[in-house]
């Protein structure tokens, strides 16, 4: 990792910014919303009471989530427009957050054993040095503090993977042709009939999130692929995405860390 990987990833979403927040306010991040979201809410325990650091926080759609179930939040991203935005919302409809410019692999206005917990919710495999980012957070966790994060499922959302399609065009099964790949790629993305934006991925492998944080002195304590629901796919029909999901592949993948 090298600082013009931070630099390059905080101009980045410096200028995503006002695309991004206008987006998932409007609660166009459907995927999340239905899915992903909830379903991380679930994995995590009570965090009610307790000093939280989030991570990658962005404009603070999960900032806000978190201390609204009781949790003393402290939001940190490499940004500085996300953060502005994030301190901007907490201005019109305070809960108590403290918005940082900070980058997840330094972690510089941070003092050791400073906090409780620590969570990220989808913003590690956007960000560079995850080894750096579980040392960090290691680091500003006080003891018996956990690490919890979910990120794109490094099995099978890597770089062009795609869905398998058979002659009268029904997905079979998904394509991954770039596992090994270890180049960081940039992508544009966009929400459904919104201006596309770019995001800077790190090809991180599964192996890489365990001994990261192995490495770090963290215990794992347990992983989790949510599946999309029969439930859940009935009630939205039109989001096709969750039902290939439930039929071939994991979508994202949750962690549970703990410092001894």
């Amino acid at each position: 990792m090298s600082k013009a990987d931070n630099r390059e990833v905080a101009a980045a979403w410096d200028e995503n910014a006002a695309t991004w927040t206008a987006e998932v306010r409007a609660g166009h991040d459907r995927t999340h919303e239905l899915f992903t979201s909830p379903r991380f809410m679930e994995f995590l325990p009570d965090l009610a009471g307790r000093s939280v650091i989030d991570l990658g926080c962005g404009e603070g759609r999960y900032t806000r989530l978190f201390a609204r179930r009781g949790a003393r939040m402290t939001g940190i991203d490499i940004s500085p427009r996300m953060i502005d935005l994030a301190q901007q919302e907490e201005v019109r409809a305070p809960l108590g957050i403290r918005y940082q410019v900070d980058s997840s692999t330094e972690l510089r206005s941070i003092a050791d054993n400073s906090f409780d917990a620590a969570v990220s919710c989808m913003a590690l495999m956007d960000t560079p040095d995850f080894p750096a980012v579980a040392r960090e957070t290691y680091r500003v966790l006080r003891r018996k503090g956990g690490f919890y994060f979910s990120v794109l499922h490094p099995c099978f959302m890597g770089r062009d993977s795609t869905w398998a399609k058979d002659a009268q065009g029904h997905v079979t099964a998904r394509l991954v042709p770039n596992y090994w790949c270890e180049e960081r790629y940039v992508e544009r993305w966009g929400f459904e009939n919104a201006p596309e934006f770019s995001i800077h991925y790190f090809p991180y492998r599964l192996e890489d999130y365990i001994n990261g944080l192995c490495g770090a002195g963290f215990r794992i304590e347990r992983i989790h692929e949510p599946r999309p629901s029969a439930e859940l796919i009935e009630a939205h029909p039109e989001m096709t995405f969750l039902a290939h999901l439930h039929h071939h592949s994991a979508f994202v993948l949750f962690v549970a860390a703990t410092k001894d």
